[in-house]
């Protein structure tokens, strides 16, 4: 008897999603563009000249031209990639609105030729914590209740473990943090808005939330996480992630136990005994 694959829970309304995209405009784009910066910021340390170039991306716009011969393709469920069809495939700012995220980057690998480099740039756990816990804060007080309002996105140590879990050799991950300062809470909402990345959860509150729930948040906001000068400071996190398709000329792990010389005597340093803690 065949089972039925298990479906992925819903977090995100991809409907909803590409209606929020929709309302985008090109001068709040700046986080496309610090991705696109520390996309070429890393290609440009990797010795290697790629041919057969792929970019995911919700918009095609921010990454044009930024290899010759790239194919681009958008960050659907199913991507629209060739198996073994590429030497590099960058995933950017698209990762955070996935609800199979180890899928996407399953579909990445088999879109990677033996030895051939993934680079990803998404949102990271700590992006707009300041605006999640404003809002949560003055719902609950003005509700008596939550409704999720900020989407989920990965901690940086999770995010890595993915790549792991979706087959990638020599996983790295990192973090590019940044600081914004808007004016008030109505300010931030209006550059969300205009960066397509407003609410799409699949159990948003359906209907309009009250005004006195903002106008709470943005006291609240105000009052833990302003700057010197009134603003208020949000936090968004580029979490960076690179990894390779397997292929046996890579670097590999030595077994436990192969070691043909002490530790103490490649460091040539004397050799230190730990305590015995019984004693």
């Amino acid at each position: 008897m065949t089972q039925e694959p298990m479906a992925h829970p819903q977090i995100f309304d991809h409907d909803a999603l590409r209606q929020c995209r929709t309302r985008r405009k090109s001068d709040a784009m700046f986080l496309h563009d610090m991705a696109r910066d520390e996309v070429e910021d890393r290609l440009s340390m990797v010795k290697r000249t790629f041919t057969k170039p792929a970019i995911v991306a919700p918009f095609a716009e921010p990454w044009e031209n930024v290899l010759p011969g790239q194919k681009i393709v958008l960050d659907n469920d199913v991507l629209a990639l060739e198996p073994q069809a590429h030497d590099v495939i960058i995933h950017v700012m698209a990762l955070h609105w996935a609800n199979d995220p180890v899928g996407q980057l399953i579909q990445c690998r088999r879109a990677l030729q033996e030895d051939g480099l993934l680079l990803l740039v998404t949102l990271g756990g700590q992006t707009l914590h300041e605006l999640r816990t404003s809002l949560a804060e003055a719902e609950t007080y003005i509700s008596g209740g939550l409704s999720p309002r900020v989407a989920p996105m990965g901690e940086i140590r999770d995010l890595g473990a993915l790549l792991q879990r979706a087959g990638f050799a020599l996983p790295v991950a990192d973090v590019v943090p940044l600081s914004v300062q808007y004016r008030d809470l109505p300010h931030l909402m209006q550059d969300l808005r205009a960066m397509g990345e407003t609410n799409a959860m699949t159990n948003r509150l359906r209907k309009p939330t009250r005004r006195a729930v903002f106008d709470l948040a943005n006291h609240i906001y105000g009052q833990n996480f302003a700057t010197e000068d009134g603003k208020l400071n949000a936090t968004f996190e580029l979490v960076c992630l690179t990894g390779w398709s397997p292929a046996d000329t890579q670097p590999q792990p030595l077994r436990p136990g192969s070691a043909k010389m002490r530790l103490a005597d490649a460091l040539k340093v004397p050799e230190t005994k730990v305590p015995d803690r019984d004693q």
